[in-house]
């Protein structure tokens, strides 16, 4: 029987709500906070415990937050209320728990939270010192390949315009969760919110979406055999134009890597705490400044 994933720290509530907690592993005053993707939550993939351990023994803590839209909850949320959440950890990290410095670590639409949130330049996006996009694909081309993708965006749209964008879609539409029509849409259709990592989008609109991402240090950690990248598109290009899209991003491809790197994991290790050991504060470092 294999050996399940464990960690000993600190579980504790970083906003009002029932779904508002975090697990820190570690007991310091740097932090990576941990993103997941639809439908993840604590242990979203498996690098997250040997990351924690690698991170302890540079001084960093590992902060894996759940939010609102964790687990099946995606559906009937949105980047805006992610983002929202994220200000509330990152704030309560900096006054309640005396951080030092926050980097953001982002694992698959993950990574669409990331972007979303540094781009409000609330007070603590702006106190974040950097930022890690791992696997950053499309939502929207991975679903176009899906059976009736295009009836339902269609759907999604009359609904909205009806005014009708909180109510649900059909279950067909999303078997895994429940979604309502502006979360379909936004997953879904060309330039919707969260459509920020496609190969069909210009030069122009790439940056349109990710640009802002310039201000702080970011890597990208893209995999090379990402099931959820369809077939046609050329990796080794988007991954180049996503990072000329962020002013100049670090570029990491890791070769027959999957989605969740679950086959890769001591490489995905290694390229993270490589780069928070160059790009993180050294010292102490004002987080409001």
């Amino acid at each position: 029987m294999a050996r399940r994933p464990q960690l000993m720290g600190t579980l504790f509530r970083y906003g009002p709500q029932p779904a508002q907690v975090a697990f820190r592993s570690g007991n310091f005053k740097l932090q990576v906070i941990f993103i997941g993707g639809l439908t993840d939550g604590f242990f979203a993939t498996e690098y997250v415990e040997p990351l924690a351990r690698a991170l302890e023994a540079e001084k960093w803590s590992l902060v894996q937050p759940l939010l609102t839209s964790s687990y099946v909850g995606f559906g009937i949320s949105s980047l805006k209320q992610d983002a929202l959440e994220l200000e509330q950890l990152v704030t309560h990290l900096i006054n309640k728990e005396a951080s030092e410095g926050v980097m953001l670590l982002g694992h698959s639409t993950g990574c669409q939270d990331i972007v979303y949130y540094m781009r409000t330049g609330s007070p603590g996006s702006r106190a974040v010192r950097g930022a890690i996009l791992q696997a950053p694909v499309s939502d929207r081309e991975y679903r176009a390949s899906l059976p009736g993708t295009a009836g339902f965006i269609d759907l999604a749209e009359s609904m909205i315009k009806e005014g009708r964008e909180g109510d649900l879609m059909p279950r067909e539409a999303c078997p895994e969760a429940p979604i309502s029509a502006y979360r379909y849409r936004s997953l879904c259709a060309f330039m919707g919110d969260d459509d920020m990592f496609s190969s069909d989008m210009t030069d122009q609109q790439l940056k349109l979406r990710l640009s802002h991402m310039l201000r702080v240090p970011c890597q990208v950690i893209f995999s090379m055999a990402d099931e959820y990248v369809p077939d046609y598109v050329d990796k080794p290009a988007l991954v180049q134009r996503i990072c000329n899209a962020m002013g100049g991003a670090e570029k990491v491809e890791i070769e027959w890597g999957n989605h969740s790197l679950s086959n890769r994991v001591q490489e995905v290790v290694h390229a993270i705490i490589d780069f928070v050991k160059r790009e993180g504060p050294t010292g102490w470092d004002d987080p409001w400044c």
